[in-house]
């Protein structure tokens, strides 16, 4: 880190968005950073169950999409770590969590751009000199620096979404899953445990938990608020909505549209992988067969409102929307699959007059990742947060990652470096194309 040259891209956060983006950048002409206040790269740590696999094929690694020659693809991972003739013989698409966890952890390591225990505290945009001011803290040494910036990424991710009343509780009974390893043996030592959610997270602590049941005898519920617990639309034709062709077409809606369109998308966007739901049903149905199982109850249609702790358990407050009925559950254990909030610094919040939002939670963005503000700026400010208003149901996923990566550093660049693709599918979107 150099306090006095002007970086052309400052990174704020190194998940694996900003990390593919440094990855591509390298070996570039651009003079880019990135930072985050963890000590190392890890993946979702709380959450690489055995056996978990990622739910898309590992060309979505963090450079392929853009670069296949390049050094960080997952396949010369592989290579490097003489692991290519297990690989070859594993003969799947999907990898291990555990396993893209590894990758990127092995590319974070190689990289001379990325800096961890450093944290971003502040940003202010100097109109008239045209950049922006980070202000960085050194986590270990207390020491905060500074370092001018052209543009700047907003890569600082998710925190888990707790329902209001639960984060009160101790975090070794009322857990988000993205902790769920970390307790995981206080949570299956217990007398009884809930899990809440209806999506791939929900199922895959479901069915861990399920297969440890005989060991240890808990009681285990699910519930979830959704109709049913459907699985993830996976046809082939279907999944073209992940697609640069898409993206495209979707960020041309208007924002009541897109809104319009993000709710016909549910069996894209949220569902579990079908594998999982038979799994699940096939463990059930093996235990039903042999007879004196642990107890196992599986509710859809079911709000959990509230809890409390009364007599050294957890009382759930539940409501079956469909019939109106409201009753309770006590549980040792409450497992939270509820998903992900977007997380903003607070020093971000303070830019919220400055910039053009479409809602009062959703600011304006345009096609290459920038953020519109009201000064008409030369000077960008990229996000890859909070993202599914304005480019739809492949905000998050891993392939459209690195296809977001050559829009910033194209622009950045000031050229096409990477190509930017088009008629990558076989359908068309529009009518107006034809």
């Amino acid at each position: 880190m150099n306090d006095q040259m002007m970086y052309d891209l400052v990174g704020i956060g190194i998940g694996p968005f900003n990390l593919g983006m440094a990855a591509l950048a390298e070996d570039l002409d651009i003079e880019a950073i990135y930072f985050d206040q963890k000590e190392e790269f890890n993946w979702h740590p709380g959450m690489l169950i055995e056996g978990a696999d990622l739910q898309v094929p590992f060309l979505a690694d963090l450079v392929t999409i853009a670069n296949p020659k390049s050094p960080y693809t997952f396949i010369n991972y592989l290579h490097e770590n003489d692991r290519l003739y297990q690989f070859y013989f594993f003969n799947k698409l999907d990898i291990p969590r555990k396993e893209y966890n590894a990758y990127t952890r092995w590319v974070a390591s190689k990289l001379s751009n990325c800096q961890f225990g450093k944290k971003v505290i502040d940003v202010t945009y100097h109109k008239e000199e045209r950049y922006y001011e980070v202000i960085i803290e050194d986590i270990k040494r207390s020491e905060t620096h500074k370092v001018k910036a052209k543009h700047v990424v907003l890569g600082t991710g998710s925190l888990p979404n707790v329902p209001e009343g639960f984060d009160k509780y101790p975090i070794e009974d009322v857990l988000h899953s993205n902790h769920y390893l970390y307790h995981e043996k206080q949570l299956k030592q217990s007398d009884s445990v809930t899990v809440i959610g209806s999506g791939q997270s929900a199922a895959e602590l479901f069915y861990d938990l399920l297969n440890d049941q005989r060991h240890y005898k808990y009681k285990l519920n699910w519930f979830t608020r959704s109709a049913g617990f459907f699985q993830l639309e996976s046809a082939k034709l279907g999944q073209e909505v992940f697609s640069p062709d898409y993206i495209s077409y979707f960020h041309r809606l208007s924002y009541e549209e897109r809104e319009e369109a993000l709710s016909t998308l549910g069996p894209l966007r949220k569902g579990i992988d079908p594998e999982t739901l038979k799994a699940i049903y096939d463990l059930l149905y093996h235990r039903s067969a042999e007879g004196n199982y642990p107890e196992a109850t599986i509710q859809p249609m079911t709000e959990v409102n509230g809890v409390e702790k009364v007599d050294g358990v957890y009382r759930l407050a539940c409501r079956q929307w469909q019939e109106d009925h409201s009753f309770t559950v006590d549980s040792e254990k409450v497992l939270l699959a509820t998903g992900y909030k977007p997380h903003f610094p607070e020093w971000f919040t303070r830019m919220h007059d400055e910039i053009e939002w479409e809602d009062e939670k959703r600011y304006k963005v345009t096609l290459n990742q920038q953020l519109v503000f009201k000064d008409g700026r030369e000077n960008h400010f990229f996000t890859l947060t909070n993202l599914e208003h304005s480019h739809g149901a492949g905000a998050t996923n891993l392939a459209l990652s690195v296809e977001r990566n050559k829009r910033i550093l194209n622009t950045v660049a000031g050229e096409e470096i990477f190509p930017i693709k088009t008629n990558t599918v076989f359908q068309q979107f529009s009518s107006k194309q034809m």
